[in-house]
């Protein structure tokens, strides 16, 4: 049963990320007619990888509703969304009596003052500025022009500690049977799977979503994780383009009754939690497909469970798992880079578990349900060279190892290029960290989408996703832009504003940047309206990064582009004296 063959070592967190951000590996074809999943097709034996029943990529109906990219982004944020959140956002308005004390809030929040509030979010998160405060974005010296031509500062504000998903006033009822903002999630999540057809290789595994606020009642705490603690959610999507097919919030532990009226329910911990929350996220997928996920979910019995869906299993197993062979597990005299496999049996529904060996008295152990071409011919230890589990290179890794490394990432990738422009704002409201990675997620997704269906776009560019981001932002804010009936003070966004009014986004291409207004900071705009007083009383800048003035004390953390024309400090506003040309 075992073999035992020479390689290099292997670590289990190792795999590329440059596997799955670039765009050079995806081959864009036109997608056929999208049909919902049924029944899923049975693995036989004699298939070596799962090819899926439906093309892989956007399904039709996402692709005929995509215009450009506000549309793209429209698939995810819909209306039923954004009616929502307008009307639990303006019944707290009403609630609080916000409008009796400010007369500008009038009709309240629209769709377009959502859109534009969404679209500054978005583009705080290109620019880099999550962490930023909102009163640097829109200062007039170091901020950035789009804001202050989109909205006011105290309008940010306003909406911002107003905004709401739900009714204050049940909440506490709902909240006894549920303690998510289930209605918001559930229109939300229930279009993921509509929009996009996964590959041939699926991955399951859990997203932390950074908070530290103390009111959220299922906040978790994850050691191995970067932000520690957060928001849980279990995430399924696809290993190739990281595409979140389905997601789902873990809201802590069940309260179980205890059987005695009198007594609260107590929560407890839920038995083969690992292998329910696979079954529920591939639940719709059809075969014959591969479903990869990592020691918590793995168990023979899940792998038996997707076999009768047509779908396969690859993932790692915990050490402590009863189905395992003694011999497998045992790493005592075992030689560095050697590996064991076992079987379950010859038929289409045989199990097959890996261990190897990367370092002395260390091992991992792998479980697929992925079928061979024959058992026979790999039951003979004695032919190790042609056995088909093992790979031709020359470390001669199990093929196993590697086809889990290549597909273990999808959801690891998708943290990693949402956190990179995520939208998330500081606050210690549990519901709004929800609706900032909502956003996170539709922006990613609706980026797959546009550039599977456009893969003319932007052609041998490699900042692709970043310009997308831009341009979705600039889109959902110009509507606001073009209605506003008060100028900016600032002469940069004045002009910004004016622009649009006139028309500048004309008839051209909603997806080309020429289309869109520019935004700028202050000391390195090109605009040909900008103030020229204004340049003389903030001198452009020679240098390109916003940095922290070099007068003010340190804790101040006062940032600016500006520098002194004769020392090449840089200085703030606050440390500056203006001059009119008569005076210099």
């Amino acid at each position: 049963m075992a073999s035992s063959i020479r390689g290099q070592d292997i670590s289990e967190g190792e795999w590329d990320d440059d596997e799955y951000v670039s765009d050079r590996d995806y081959d864009y074809e036109d997608e056929e007619e999208y049909e919902l999943y049924e029944d899923a097709q049975q693995v036989t034996s004699t298939q070596r990888s799962p090819i899926p029943s439906a093309p892989s990529g956007p399904t039709p109906y996402a692709v005929s509703l995509v215009r450009d990219i506000a549309s793209a982004f429209g698939l995810f944020f819909t209306h039923t969304v954004e009616k929502l959140i307008l009307e639990m956002t303006n019944l707290e308005a009403e609630r609080t009596g916000y409008e009796q004390r400010n007369a500008w809030w009038k009709a309240g929040m629209g769709e377009t003052e959502l859109r534009a509030y969404v679209g500054l979010l978005i583009l705080a998160g290109v620019y880099r500025s999550r962490g930023e405060a909102a009163a640097s974005l829109w200062d007039a010296e170091s901020g950035c022009s789009i804001f202050r031509a989109t909205m006011p500062l105290k309008v940010f504000y306003a909406y911002s500690k107003l905004l709401r998903f739900d009714d204050r006033e049940t909440r506490a009822q709902r909240r006894a049977s549920d303690k998510l903002v289930r209605e918001l999630w559930d229109r939300w999540a229930e279009r993921l799977p509509y929009l996009y057809n996964p590959g041939p290789d699926v991955t399951v595994d859990e997203q932390l979503v950074p908070l530290r606020g103390r009111r959220c009642p299922f906040r978790q705490y994850m050691p191995n994780k970067p932000a520690k603690y957060g928001i849980k959610s279990w995430v399924a999507c696809d290993a190739k383009s990281s595409y979140a097919w389905k997601m789902q919030v873990y809201v802590g532990k069940k309260e179980l009754p205890t059987g005695d009226s009198h007594a609260p329910a107590l929560p407890r911990s839920e038995k083969n939690q690992g292998a329910r929350v696979v079954l529920e996220l591939t639940e719709g997928l059809s075969g014959p497909r591969n479903v990869t996920c990592d020691n918590f979910f793995t168990s023979y019995e899940l792998g038996q469970r997707l076999l009768e869906r047509g779908l396969t299993m690859l993932g790692t197993v915990r050490k402590n798992k009863p189905e395992l062979p003694p011999a497998l597990v045992a790493t005592k005299g075992r030689p560095v880079f050697s590996s064991q496999f076992a079987f379950t049996g010859a038929t289409a529904k045989s199990t097959t578990l890996v261990s190897y060996v990367p370092k002395k008295n260390k091992n991992m152990l792998i479980m697929t349900t992925l079928p061979w071409r024959s058992h026979s011919q790999t039951r003979d230890c004695s032919a190790s060279a042609s056995y088909s589990g093992l790979s031709e290179r020359s470390d001669r890794k199990p093929n196993l190892v590697l086809k889990y490394n290549s597909t273990k990432g999808g959801v690891d990738n998708l943290d990693k290029v949402i956190a990179t422009y995520s939208c998330r704002r500081m606050t210690s409201r549990w519901p709004v960290v929800i609706f900032h990675n909502i956003l996170d997620v539709s922006a990613y997704n609706a980026y797959v989408i546009w550039r599977e269906t456009n893969p003319a776009w932007l052609s041998g560019n490699r900042n692709k996703r970043r310009l997308f981001l831009e341009q979705l932002g600039k889109a959902l804010v110009t509507p606001l832009i073009e209605k506003r009936r008060g100028m900016p003070r600032a002469e940069d966004s004045a002009a910004l504003v004016r622009t649009l009014r006139i028309g500048g986004s004309g008839d051209s291409d909603p997806g080309s940047p020429s289309s869109q207004p520019q935004p700028t900071r202050r000391g390195s705009c090109d605009h040909p309206t900008q103030d020229i007083l204004g340049s003389l009383a903030h001198p452009k800048p020679n240098a390109s990064k916003r940095k922290r003035c070099q007068i003010c004390p340190p804790k101040k953390d006062s940032k600016t582009y500006t520098t002194c024309q004769g020392c090449s400090k840089y200085v703030c506003k606050s440390c500056v004296l203006p001059y009119c040309p008569a005076c210099v």
